[in-house]
């Protein structure tokens, strides 16, 4: 399965570097490396315990050598371009892991943001090129999926019709990623317009729009390939820059979802600004001054495994379960299959 990270922080910007290359189980090196606790036991070594979950095991011990992506937040558009205002995406990707990429090192040792996602594919069988990588930007929205859309092929023509004709156009590749970032888009926005993905929503809004999307493709799943569908994998993340909504989601009675974690204090001792040790919140450098301890800000990392070893400061997030973060860094985990709306009865739902 890919691997992705996504930091959001209302004030504290961070370096790219510190927070995707330096920690020790950072998204550079999750390419070959796993880290899964509270899902899987770990030997002494961190390694996977092999006489554990075997589905879970196959499904987090693939080599993610399928290409990078990492979109960030700026201000520089909103300097030199009179109709834009606040932060907007960056994108960059590649078809080489990040161990192999030397400008991925050098952007992310001279790039600061408030936001950013970051994604490590594993192809699924669509084309390894640099346009199937994530993220996906439409417009200031971002969008990335771990896991896949079962039988997308099947259902691929029919999801279409759905999309408005702005977010079909910005389809630039062929994976079934891209067109669910589409129809979640189309769901967000009023009739789908690209003008519309300029301006920013709620996090009712945005759960809103992904839990429907997560509908659509379950009933024509249902519609089309009836009992001979297959679970889906479908952890999504989606953010405007400030808010963020990120979704752990598998419709199986007992299968996990992938893997997915977050924490609000994994980052503090990621910052170069501030002294620590990046894999345990209670290793702070006894030079460090109250101030510069109580400084270094809110924020949330959401992470397909934790980026650092320190296990209590990451929390896992439940099956069929999303975590919402508003502008103020604050977070919520609400569940989305039976208290928030989805349930046993909905199309596509396997018992």
């Amino acid at each position: 399965m890919c691997r992705w990270f996504a930091y959001v922080s209302p004030k504290e910007a961070c370096l790219l570097s510190d927070v995707l290359i330096t920690p020790a189980n950072s998204i550079s090196k999750q390419c070959s490396e796993h880290y899964l606790p509270k899902l899987l036991p770990h030997d002494k070594d961190k390694d996977l315990d092999h006489s554990s979950d075997e589905l879970i095991r196959m499904r987090n011990s693939l080599l993610n050598m399928d290409g990078l992506g990492i979109a960030w937040y700026t201000q520089a558009n909103s300097s030199y371009i009179k109709h834009i205002s606040g932060p907007r995406p960056a994108l960059y990707k590649s078809q080489s892991p990040p161990i192999n990429d030397f400008n991925f090192k050098s952007l992310c040792e001279n790039t600061e943001t408030q936001c950013v996602f970051a994604h490590i594919r594993a192809s699924s069988g669509t084309a390894v090129t640099q346009v199937n990588n994530h993220p996906f930007v439409f417009g200031r929205h971002i969008f990335m999926h771990n896991g896949n859309i079962s039988n997308f092929s099947a259902i691929r023509r029919d999801l279409t019709y759905l999309l408005s004709f702005d977010a079909y156009c910005n389809v630039l590749g062929s994976t079934d990623s891209e067109h669910a970032a589409a129809l979640y888009m189309t769901n967000l926005t009023t009739h789908g317009a690209k003008s519309a993905w300029e301006s920013t929503y709620s996090l009712q809004e945005m759960f809103a729009a992904l839990r429907k999307t997560i509908l659509q493709i379950l009933t024509l799943q249902k519609n089309i390939l009836g009992g001979a569908n297959t679970p889906n994998s479908l952890n999504l993340c989606t953010t405007d820059g400030s808010r963020l909504l990120a979704v752990r989601f598998r419709n199986h009675a007992t299968q996990q979802p992938p893997s997915l974690y977050w924490s609000e204090t994994a980052g503090r001792t990621l910052n170069n600004k501030y002294p620590g040790h990046p894999d345990s919140a209670d290793m702070v450098n006894e030079n460090a001054t109250l101030s510069e301890t109580a400084c270094m800000g809110k924020h949330t990392i959401v992470a397909s495994e934790p980026t650092t070893y320190d296990e209590k400061a990451w929390n896992l997030i439940e099956k069929n379960c999303a975590l919402m973060v508003d502008e103020e860094g604050r977070e919520t985990e609400v569940e989305i299959l039976y208290n928030g709306g989805l349930n046993a009865r909905d199309p596509g739902f396997d018992h």
